[in-house]
């Protein structure tokens, strides 16, 4: 069995807005959502630029008593999955009489483990920790409250691939649905923003030091540049089989045609051209797509020296012939790290809907690699039927999606 797997709700929570209307708007204008938070500086981190994200009001949403399980991320994931589902018309009475899946992308939970050490060291009495804290600080904290909330009683499990997991749930969704295994899964990925979160991070030195211009201190692809920013927030897909979706008569916004991984196998934090090209060229693979017919690339590319480099080689290698505009809405957002793979996700399909490419913001000088790159440094309106959406992470996990919209 091979089912085709269209999508037909997304939900985003993010620096750039918190509804895909919202987040449309700032792509399209080339907003970025990076501010200087002084409270990681007087953490002790070295940069303090960050994407802000607004925390969610849920008093009058949830139960207080879901809400103590509810790490930050969750709660973000709560609010795309929330607006996926209201737009995919899957309301609670189809939740329940029916079997839906979710698999969501996150690699760690650090604020309730952090707050557990914290208690424990001052009052050494394990039973004032709280009951909720176990439920926030495991890996699985956002699927298991998203199963939990929605009443999804199909397959249930994270993705913890670092800076992919969020791509990584969408290929995997895409998959069992492809198989017949599942007619409808939430997939997406979530990360939290908190001081906790990316400290260690800042430890290796690899944040922009650019402090006092927070929105141009994401440059992806740009000779200046001098290191990544962090950032979070959640995104939300459903998936269905294309049966699965006419029969309820579902709006299709995109389908998924192609998923591409690979392993680089080597250094733990060294990115790697041939990986980058492998997962990229078994995706198109899949979809059955050549380069030449991709209409644009949303890449991986986060500001940082190697990480650009490795990948605009690949590209190089794919699309260069082609001329096929690229650009990386990091460059707005920072890094959305386990959230970026689906977030882009939803930022390309956006693209699709409304017929422009995103600008590669900060994009002024072109190093001897992105030269060979036609980045598109200021909005562009066109239609895109088919989209390449890159996402890489430490470890050398690496992952490619291939959507195409309901006209392609």
């Amino acid at each position: 069995m091979s089912n085709r797997v269209v999508v037909t709700g997304i939900g985003i929570w993010s620096c750039l807005g918190t509804d895909v209307e919202e987040v449309m708007e700032s792509l399209r204008a080339g907003k970025s959502g990076i501010a200087l938070e002084q409270e990681r500086l007087d953490y002790g981190y070295h940069s303090g630029l960050t994407g802000i994200i607004p925390k969610p009001k849920l008093k009058n949403l949830l139960d207080r008593r879901v809400r103590m399980g509810m790490s930050e991320e969750s709660e973000y994931a709560f609010m795309a999955s929330k607006e996926a589902f209201d737009m995919a018309h899957i309301d609670d009475d189809y939740l329940r009489q029916n079997e839906v899946g979710v698999i969501f992308g996150n690699d760690s939970s650090a604020k309730a483990v952090i707050e557990c050490k914290e208690i424990i060291d001052k009052t050494h009495d394990s039973e004032l920790i709280g009951s909720g804290n176990i439920f926030q600080s495991m890996n699985s904290t956002v699927n298991m409250n998203m199963s939990t909330i929605f009443h999804l009683r199909g397959i249930n499990f994270s993705v913890s691939a670092a800076c992919a997991s969020g791509s990584h749930s969408i290929g995997l969704a895409y998959m069992f649905i492809k198989q017949g295994l599942q007619d409808v899964i939430l997939c997406g990925g979530a990360q939290e923003v908190n001081k906790y979160a990316m400290v260690s991070f800042d430890a290796l030195g690899t944040f922009s030091q650019r402090l006092d211009e927070p929105q141009k201190a994401s440059r992806p692809f740009d000779r200046d540049r001098d290191g990544l920013v962090p950032s979070g927030g959640a995104a939300a897909l459903v998936l269905e089989s294309y049966e699965h979706a006419v029969s309820r008569g579902a709006t299709i916004i995109a389908e998924i045609i192609g998923y591409g991984f690979s392993s680089n196998g080597s250094g733990v934090n060294q990115p790697s051209e041939e990986g980058s090209y492998v997962a990229m060229s078994r995706a198109l693979e899949d979809a059955g797509i050549l380069p030449q017919n991709v209409d644009y690339v949303n890449a991986h590319a986060t500001s940082t020296s190697q990480g650009d480099m490795c990948e605009a080689i690949a590209l190089s290698r794919l699309f260069a012939t082609y001329n096929t505009p690229v650009s990386s809405t990091k460059s707005m957002t920072g890094h959305e790290c386990w959230m970026a793979g689906a977030s882009e996700a939803v930022y390309s399909i956006i693209m699709m809907k409304n017929g422009f490419i995103a600008p590669n913001i900060n994009f002024e000088n072109a190093d001897e690699y992105s030269k060979n790159l036609n980045i598109v440094s200021a909005t562009q309106n066109k239609e895109l039927n088919v989209v390449l959406s890159n996402s890489f992470g430490f470890g050398g996990t690496n992952s490619a999606i291939v959507i195409k919209g309901p006209k392609g």
